[in-house]
């Protein structure tokens, strides 16, 4: 089981894990031969309400993953998160615990007032695009100067929490 907490983006385990994303994206483009850019993000980007970032915990209270959401420039629906930095060690993979950590991150997006949820990311990465795709996201155009990414996703959050309401009151009713 996993758990989640909130941590700074600059804490020695939140920059351990970040650190080992870079290198696996390195290692993943350098197989490509395309140059991965390596950033690591301002702490100030991700506190409350501009954002947060969480750590993923196994049974054992080890940090294995990360992810955070940042508040960018309002979109087409209004105020619009980012979601970023999604990485679990390769070792836990396949344990539901991505699907655990962007549903976390969306339903904190929603508590600060989020309309939308966007991420990009590198069409390399399948199992993050289906993952995205089931989580309800889907394709838009690029919102974004990433050199890294060629996929950018989107996900109505308003028009996803009147539907979840819309059937809760159907069921209750």
């Amino acid at each position: 089981m996993a758990t989640l907490r909130r941590s700074p983006v600059d804490a020695p385990d939140a920059h351990a894990l970040l650190a080992e994303y870079f290198a696996s994206r390195e290692r993943g483009f350098a197989h490509q031969n395309v140059v991965y850019t390596t950033a690591f993000p301002d702490p100030s980007l991700f506190e409350p309400p501009a954002g947060v970032f969480l750590i993923v915990e196994d049974d054992s209270g080890a940090p294995v993953g990360c992810g955070g959401i940042r508040l960018i420039a309002d979109g087409a629906n209004g105020r619009r998160y980012e979601v970023k930095h999604l990485y679990l060690r390769p070792e836990t993979r396949g344990r539901g615990w991505g699907r655990l950590l962007l549903d976390d991150l969306e339903r904190r997006a929603v508590d600060f007032g989020a309309h939308e949820l966007v991420l990009d990311t590198h069409h390399s990465l399948e199992a993050a695009a289906r993952l995205y795709a089931n989580s309800g996201f889907v394709e838009i155009p690029r919102y974004n100067d990433n050199p890294n990414a060629s996929r950018w996703y989107g996900k109505d959050l308003v028009r996803d929490d009147r539907s979840r309401r819309g059937s809760g009151a159907a069921q209750t009713g």
